[in-house]
């Protein structure tokens, strides 16, 4: 049987070159050592590739080897998420590097954020926390649509804390911002799921375990409440790899709410 060699280089070539462009992309605005290594290693399980965005450069570096040696394929992206008029550009430098965010997923844990009590709040603590919280997960969706719409294909998942979803006496400030976020990809999603494209939120009630949240409230020996519920981020990461797969609902809640 005669082969030729140069037929099967030129298939070899385009069977790599549809491997590249079939690969989706996952990526993570605020990827931290909980969630975000979890949601790495899910997503990357399933084939994707990952776009790591955190402000210090030195720990995405440590992030992007140690998915290396996981065989995910990962770039980082450091940015500080603040920076609103940063995001477009920060989002085309994804696109770039990887054609395309087939799944965007806003998480960040500032380690600044602070509860407030709603008796206490003012404008100019809610404008402080307004930017990471409410402005810039609106501004990475309006960056990141004209993609997934084109291609009539998409995912954008906000996470948050449980107060976005229930009113928490003691806990305002970063409730309200959260709260305008979670109405924001509820209506959000209304629009765009009949064109192919999902929008979602998360609300979180707990504690992630292995998290730089976790790590700051016990660095100085202190016991955590027994009350807080704490939850392994690779159970949060299932279910955000469920709301960006099935599209069967447009919003979850961890612990799941029970009935008054």
């Amino acid at each position: 049987m005669t082969v030729n060699l140069n037929h099967l280089v030129i298939e070899t070539y385009h069977l790599k070159e549809y491997q590249m462009t079939a690969k989706k992309t996952l990526a993570i605005f605020g990827a931290g050592s909980g969630l975000g290594t979890s949601l790495a290693k899910r997503f990357g399980r399933e084939g994707y590739r990952i776009a790591l965005v955190a402000r210090r450069a030195e720990p995405l570096e440590a992030f992007v080897a140690e998915l290396a040696r996981a065989d995910i394929e990962a770039a980082a992206f450091p940015a500080d998420l603040t920076k609103i008029d940063g995001i477009p550009a920060l989002v085309r430098s994804i696109e770039e590097r990887f054609s395309s965010v087939d799944v965007a997923v806003y998480a960040p844990a500032p380690s600044d954020a602070n509860f407030v009590p709603a008796v206490e709040l003012d404008a100019a603590k809610l404008q402080a926390m307004a930017s990471i919280f409410m402005l810039s997960p609106i501004e990475v969706s309006h960056a990141v649509l004209p993609g997934m719409l084109a291609r009539g294909d998409g995912a954008m998942i906000v996470v948050g804390g449980l107060a976005a979803a229930v009113a928490i006496p003691g806990m305002s400030g970063v409730g309200p911002v959260m709260a305008a976020a979670r109405n924001y990809a509820l209506t959000l999603n209304a629009e765009v799921a009949a064109k192919g494209v999902y929008a979602g939120t998360m609300s979180i009630g707990a504690v992630i375990d292995r998290s730089t949240g976790l790590r700051a409230m016990t660095a100085s020996g202190a016991k955590l409440d027994p009350r807080l519920p704490v939850l392994d981020p690779d159970d949060i990461a299932e279910e955000i790899w469920s709301l960006a797969t099935k599209r069967d609902r447009p919003e979850s809640i961890l612990p799941p709410l029970q009935p008054a």
